[in-house]
């Protein structure tokens, strides 16, 4: 029976794998050091997975495959996922608190944020798993034609740092609705609620094997066993786009079925008929949330001319109320960023910034005097951005907002769909069929009009051009997660 743990109680103190339903130890007897990125002190060392490690998970995955849960029915699976999304939020304090010490983000953040949206992730999966109905059609010859769910088998996830367990109950959730059996690779930066999950599933009554987390990297490590091994039939991948081809690659010559969410490079466009405060309020709220480590940042601004000024102002007054400081801190409002080496990249398209003619950081740009300790920067904000600068061409992932001026919407248009990626923008405008115009010419995958991060669980989300591949989210989660069969009967007259 699962107790009240406090946050230490929560992980184990030889932070192993999750295998068949214990924590156990790497076979090679090898780890690797997991910091807290914002004191700059050791949350102990963890598992380094290898080719074995997942070997391990993948003959427990497929045990429990041809165990009950491989028998399970659909409201069987939706109980187990309501008594984890129950248990999770019992404990959500503790999970938020190891969120934020891994991470860096503030723990207010991560509390009414991220863990409850990873308890939602499990309630919304539940419900719709337990509603599932196969689909039933008749020929005009007689024949009668069901197309049936089945469970894709064994299934790989790999999640990233940002929003580590968010993402993850994402994956797994409608995984598990689906009747599968799991190895989730998480983010070697961010292992701890991942690790701290095992508790809840043994607590919820899943089988033993599963959910198998084996941790480590990804290059030549757990990561890239996983992808290859050659029982698993499908990788749900999370994070940068390089890492995306590289497991596309992989992955190839063994036709696994694969769904990406890659980079992104949002966008928020304010036109002058906008509510100016509201506008700008968003602006800095989608660059800057997460310390601006979101796929869906909106870490570019365009705003018309006749605005412009204005809505600098306004911009420059959300920033000036950010306080950066301790994580832990219930007044915190940005924490550190996920390492000092993502610090140091950042850090380094500043740096940048500052060697190309015209352009001027108007705020930030420093590592703050204030927190010499941690991997801190400050929220920056960058003006006379060319659109063929890195600034505009690469995802930054950190606390970086450019402005960029556009006359018309023709050339707000250009500049949004002007990058490789295609993944979200916001528009802003009292003018309906502007806005409307403005979402049907955008190549992106979430068009917001006058707001940004609302999301409903049954929608699909996912990116165009290198931002993705498939979409997530309700129905389109399930149909990744399941193969499909259809058994066509002829009916007596």
């Amino acid at each position: 029976m699962l107790t009240q743990h406090k946050v230490h109680e929560l992980v184990p103190e030889k932070k192993g794998h999750f295998i068949n339903g214990a924590y156990t130890q790497p076979r090679a007897g090898e780890t690797f050091a997991n910091l807290a990125p914002a004191y700059d002190t050791s949350l102990g060392d963890v598992a380094l997975g290898s080719r074995d490690d997942i070997g391990s998970a993948a003959e427990a995955a497929a045990a429990a495959l041809n165990g009950p849960w491989g028998k399970s029915t659909p409201g069987e699976r939706a109980r187990v996922l309501r008594r984890i999304a129950e248990l999770l939020n019992e404990h959500r304090p503790a999970f938020a608190r190891l969120e934020s010490l891994d991470s860096g983000k503030p723990y207010s953040e991560t509390l009414d944020g991220d863990i409850a949206r990873s308890v939602a992730n499990f309630q919304f999966f539940a419900d719709l798993c337990a509603h599932q109905t196969n689909a039933t059609y008749f020929g005009e010859d007689g024949t009668q034609h069901t197309s049936l769910r089945e469970p894709l088998g064994i299934v790989g996830l790999i999640t990233p740092w940002n929003l580590p367990l968010y993402l993850a109950t994402w994956k797994l959730a409608p995984a598990l609705a689906q009747g599968n059996t799991i190895i989730l690779k998480p983010a070697e930066l961010t292992p701890l609620t991942a690790m701290a999950m095992g508790h809840i599933f043994n607590a919820a009554g899943l089988p033993p094997g599963v959910v198998n987390i084996v941790q480590g990297f990804g290059g030549g490590g757990a990561g890239e066993a996983l992808v290859t091994h050659p029982d698993v039939k499908a990788i749900s991948f999370t994070g940068e786009t390089t890492t995306g081809e590289a497991i596309m690659r992989a992955s190839a010559p063994m036709l696994k079925k694969l769904s990406f969410e890659l980079g992104g490079k949002g966008a928020t466009v304010i036109f002058p008929d906008a509510d100016l405060d509201v506008a700008a309020a968003t602006a800095a709220r989608a660059a800057f949330r997460n310390q601006g480590q979101i796929c869906l940042a909106g870490s570019r601004l365009l705003v018309h001319r006749d605005v412009a000024a204005a809505v600098i102002d306004k911009v420059k007054a959300a920033m000036r109320a950010i306080k950066v400081g301790d994580p832990l801190d219930p007044t915190t409002t940005m924490g550190s960023l996920v390492s000092r080496e993502h610090r140091d990249r950042v850090a380094g398209f500043v740096d940048y910034a500052r060697t190309c003619p015209g352009v001027e950081i108007l705020v930030g740009g420093q590592i703050p005097q204030d927190h010499p300790r941690g991997a801190y920067f400050e929220p920056t904000l960058i003006t006379g951005v060319d659109q063929s600068s890195r600034l505009i061409q690469e995802e930054v992932f950190g606390p970086v907002l450019t402005v960029q001026i556009f006359g018309d919407e023709d050339e707000a248009i250009s500049l949004v769909n002007g990058t490789q990626y295609g993944l979200s923008c916001s528009v802003f405008t009292k003018d309906i069929d502007r806005a409307q115009r403005f979402a049907r010419r955008v190549r992106m995958g979430l068009v917001w009009i006058n707001t940004w991060f609302a999301r409903d669980l049954h929608s699909a989300f996912g990116g165009m051009k290198r931002s993705g591949i498939g979409r997530e989210g309700g129905q389109y989660s399930l149909d990744f997660f399941s193969e499909f069969k259809t058994i066509s009967m002829a009916m007596k007259a």
